[in-house]
């Protein structure tokens, strides 16, 4: 059936579901498991929408964010194992979230993406964005959406 599975997370409520039943998949399907968090790079300029800071200062800032985000996939690392998944934790730097979930599936030869979804509509999905839906709507990988 399936024999790598990504599952997606930013650590809320709603993705810790997700990947509970990324877990639980991969445990039923002998299917090795990817948990990724997305994390953005540290605006560079003006333009980008930052207050200038030194080269220093923003490689600081964009390692925390790596290092927060890695906290997050390895919260899950043990429950995956007790369950006899084959798990790896990894976090993307991607400006752009969905893209960085979608080469993720592709570097990891991802048969299935897992992820949430808040179901958000009309003028919220519109201010707030899709990241489900572009992944959803671009992935060459089957993707799995929970709310």
């Amino acid at each position: 059936m399936y024999t790598s599975i990504l599952v997606a997370t930013n650590g809320d409520e709603l993705s810790h579901k997700a990947v509970v039943s990324g877990i639980d998949l991969a445990a039923l399907t002998g299917a090795a498991l990817f948990i990724v968090k997305v994390v953005p790079h540290y605006a560079r300029s003006y333009y980008e929408g930052s207050i200038p800071v030194s080269m220093d200062d923003s490689a600081r800032i964009e390692q925390q964010w790596i290092d927060d985000g890695q906290r997050v996939v390895d919260a899950y690392k043990g429950e995956a194992q007790a369950k006899g998944v084959n798990v790896q934790t990894v976090v993307v730097q991607s400006d752009q979230v969905a893209e960085g979930i979608i080469n993720a599936a592709t570097k990891y030869h991802a048969d299935l993406i897992v992820m949430a979804s808040h179901g958000r509509k009309a003028i919220k999905r519109l201010l707030l964005g899709s990241e489900t839906q572009h992944v959803l709507t671009h992935s060459h990988t089957p993707v799995l959406i929970l709310r």
